[in-house]
């Protein structure tokens, strides 16, 4: 990627997003910086602009455990830049602590994992659409996990059985299941759409209090992220599931057409939304 483009990072003030957004400021792209904490996004915008001799990135606010706040981070978006060449949807919490080990609900009263995790990103990158297919070739990268678990239709906001890590895991598989979705519901030629696992237990915060301690660095994550924002080889690679730098294959459930509409149904009222694919 030779041009400077526009970037949106969710959850950039911390982990994989605040180091994506260095090693990106330092290539010259523009950011957009999201995050939930007003003090801490201009902290980390401060930074960037000290570090590499950028003017600060653009941050925008949003907590996203609550769909109105999603609709205003677009809104916001949209307002502060006429073109947006790539969405990074990497907000998201664990398993367990620091967000806690039982069963919560967002503001809007769905399964918490699911709501942060899967239905924010799920809303941000529809509301957003049409601002990446009016900058196209446009990317959205999807951090997701290889930790998966299959989706229960019947349950789908784990109100029976619920565990952390199934909740987790079935954010995820979500999360790549609509990475799926969507893109054979758009051009490659004007957005690509592809999700990853960036790296396992890279030394987050997230993960340093759930586990105290890490596998991968963090450098890993940056670079397989990095690869799928910025490669040229892959600019017209879309619908695919990446483990770290290489195509994998993700849950068997994420191959299942019909899972994958119900799962995009199912969203679209959840969020509030009619197709706009």
């Amino acid at each position: 990627m030779t041009d400077p483009r526009t970037i949106l990072i969710t959850g950039a003030t911390d982990g994989l997003g605040r180091a994506l957004a260095h090693r990106l400021a330092a290539q010259d792209a523009t950011l957009l910086l999201h995050g939930r904490d007003l003090d801490r996004l201009d902290r980390t915008a401060t930074d960037i602009a000290a570090t590499h001799g950028v003017p600060p990135p653009r941050i925008v606010q949003a907590d996203l455990a609550e769909l109105a706040q999603v609709r205003r981070l677009a809104e916001d978006v949209r307002t502060t830049t006429d073109r947006l060449d790539v969405l990074v949807s990497n907000a998201g919490i664990g398993s367990g602590e620091p967000d806690g080990r039982d069963r919560r609900t967002s503001v809007d009263g769905h399964e918490l994992r699911f709501a942060v995790n899967y239905l924010a990103g799920f809303l941000l990158t529809l509301e957003l659409l049409p601002l990446l297919r009016r900058s196209a070739p446009a990317r959205i990268v999807n951090v997701a996990s290889l930790g998966q678990h299959p989706l229960d239709f019947d349950d789908l906001m784990i109100e029976h059985g619920y565990s952390g890590t199934r909740a987790y895991g079935q954010s995820k598989l979500a999360q790549i299941m609509s990475t799926f979705e969507l893109a054979d519901r758009l051009p490659a030629a004007d957005v690509t759409v592809n999700s990853l696992h960036p790296a396992t237990y890279m030394p987050t915060k997230m993960v340093l209090a759930e586990i105290g301690h890490h596998v991968d660095s963090l450098d890993t994550g940056v670079e397989a992220t990095h690869q799928l924002v910025t490669s040229t080889a892959l600019a017209t690679t879309s619908g695919l599931f990446f483990d770290r730098t290489r195509k994998t294959r993700a849950h068997a459930q994420a191959y299942d057409s019909r899972a994958r509409a119900e799962l995009w149904t199912r969203s679209l009222t959840l969020v509030g939304l009619t197709d706009p694919t």
